[in-house]
């Protein structure tokens, strides 16, 4: 019986060891599995050899594809390589086009701020104005610009006014650019549309019964944005806002000018036409 009790007793005290053995031997060979993969071979770039022309060679192949972020790839890898070469400049004012086409404008509006700053005298600058001016031009409606035709006054006129002041630094700076045309019309597109969204506000403060509020919107609208179509109904505004806040003096006055400025104007026999706001489908 002692025999059988003592064997018992050595064969369990030699599992323990064996399992305690197994179990060092386990984390040895887990820790050098770990290290083991730490001295694998990195993923290899394929372009780490490539000169600056060859970078900009295929850069400018995807670009051309409208492949923007393969295109995007390469412009970064020619830039943080060669930095100070005469591709990198032409990078630099290819990537903020390639922002701006792949979705991502604010990286490219911050593109186009950093070739302004870092190359001030570049025979390109008054293109990167340009962009900047398109980036901002008509903004971004998300999906529901498209499915309902939301008007443009009824905005955020920010990005309308960035882009305005933008092409207007063009224009003014550089009165002969290839682009300084096409970035006039567009001023002129912008103003109609900047005066016509105070002209929007101005009617939403009159229809809510805002009447001073309206008054100093259309007043704005007069003083700020003339010889735009929307100098009628701000004027016809003013004058329906004066008369509400019983002031007779300034509301005649008001009245003689819009006559004077409009005398065939619909608004004497129409009033303010009941416009349907854009988000009201049904």
């Amino acid at each position: 019986m002692r025999s059988l009790a003592a064997l018992a007793a050595k064969t369990g005290g030699h599992s323990q060891i064996c399992a305690s053995f197994f179990l060092r031997a386990l984390v040895v060979s887990a820790a050098f599995i770990v290290g083991a993969c730490g001295l694998l071979p990195e993923e290899i770039d394929m372009t780490a050899d490539w000169s600056a022309s060859r970078l900009y060679s295929e850069a400018k192949s995807a670009f051309t594809d409208h492949n923007w972020e393969e295109a995007l790839k390469y412009y970064q890898k020619l830039e943080s390589r060669y930095p100070y070469g005469r591709f990198a400049q032409q990078a630099q004012m290819e990537v903020a086009y390639a922002h701006w086409k792949n979705g991502d404008d604010a990286a490219a509006l911050a593109d186009c701020d950093r070739f302004i700053k870092l190359h001030p005298n570049h025979p390109n600058l008054d293109y990167m104005y340009y962009l900047k001016g398109l980036i901002t031009f008509n903004g971004d409606l998300g999906y529901m610009g498209y499915l309902s035709p939301q008007d443009q006054t009824e905005r955020d006129p920010k990005s309308s006014q960035e882009s305005f002041d933008t092409l207007r630094e063009l224009v003014t700076r550089f009165p002969d650019s290839k682009y300084t045309p096409d970035a006039q019309l567009r001023m002129s597109y912008l103003v109609n549309m900047l005066a016509a969204h105070e002209v929007h506000v101005a009617r939403y403060y009159l229809k809510r019964g805002a009447y001073l509020a309206a008054a100093n919107r259309s007043q704005y609208a007069l003083q700020h944005y003339p010889n735009t179509p929307s100098q009628e109904e701000a004027a016809y505004i003013l004058v329906v806002a004066y008369d509400k806040l019983g002031l007779e003096d300034l509301r005649a006055d008001a009245l003689r000018v819009m006559r004077l400025n409009f005398p065939d104007s619909v608004y004497y026999t129409q009033g303010l036409e009941q416009k349907k706001a854009w988000w009201k489908v049904f």
